[in-house]
């Protein structure tokens, strides 16, 4: 795995708005960034796509669809569906949603979560898009995402093509789970890897939790047999690395951005 493959996820770096960010990347040589809805929606959904464009970048992904168990699931996804086409990318990274009064158990939510891709897959595949389904770790199943595990998200996936709906490894939420790496494999066997995603896990984790991703090398995960692990499943694609981090995002924003892409090659 070697840097040409890197992409930088905008939310690493929340704090550089988008012309600085696309600025900086080219100053480094980076060549991929993953993209957020809503920052990329205030700065107008057309002018970043030409801003991304004009500087030669790929967008790797757009976070984030999903969020089934809500109400209003539909038109957000299907106007996710529709950004991602004007953006470029191919992929857009869902995160299902969690248990709410119409999904009060697991079982119901996974139902539902299932039910919305089903509907939404035939849209995004007549407009080249594929649903990235992302498990969360389980600490997030309550409130974010009824999908835990990579077998959990096959399970889903595999009800439809591998053009339409595949998953997102990302290491943060499976480093733990010890049948992670046979469902990489079967994930890689069936094209189902739509989107490869590092962070670390550093300990302890902060207040509210969501804010814990630790930067590449200092924390519990061996991201280089991760890295091993995907590249033999047959995935060949871009490797974001996605941080939300409170000290991080406290620092300049091009200290961290460099930092991030030393990390990378380092590990």
């Amino acid at each position: 795995m070697n840097g040409d493959r890197f992409s930088i996820n905008q939310m690493t770096v929340k704090q550089l708005a988008l012309p600085e960010l696309v600025a900086e990347c080219v100053r480094l040589g980076i060549q991929g960034v993953g993209l957020w809805r809503e920052p990329v929606k205030e700065y107008g959904t057309a002018a970043a796509a030409d801003l991304v464009r004009d500087a030669g970048l790929t967008v790797t992904t757009l976070c984030r669809g999903g969020f089934f168990t809500s109400d209003g699931w539909e038109e957000e996804n299907r106007a996710a569906i529709d950004e991602a086409v004007t953006l470029g990318t191919d992929t857009l990274v869902l995160v299902s949603g969690g248990l709410t009064p119409a999904c009060p158990d697991l079982p119901a939510a996974r139902a539902r979560i299932t039910e919305a891709i089903g509907a939404l897959a035939p849209y995004a595949g007549e407009r080249g898009i594929r649903l990235a389904i992302e498990p969360l770790h389980p600490m997030y199943a309550s409130d974010r995402c009824a999908v835990s595990t990579l077998d959990q998200a096959l399970e889903i996936a595999e009800r439809f093509p591998a053009s339409q709906v595949g998953v997102t490894v990302d290491t943060y939420h499976l480093w733990w789970d010890d049948r992670a790496p046979a469902a990489v494999e079967r994930a890689g066997a069936a094209g189902r890897v739509h989107s490869f995603q590092l962070a670390d896990w550093t300990t302890p984790l902060p207040a509210g939790v969501l804010n814990g991703r630790g930067q590449l090398g200092t924390g519990a995960i061996d991201l280089r047999a991760w890295a091993d692990l995907v590249d033999k499943a047959g995935y060949t694609g871009p490797v974001e690395v996605e941080l939300f981090n409170d000290d991080l995002w406290a620092r300049d924003g091009v200290e961290v951005l460099e930092e991030t892409l030393e990390a990378f090659l380092a590990v």
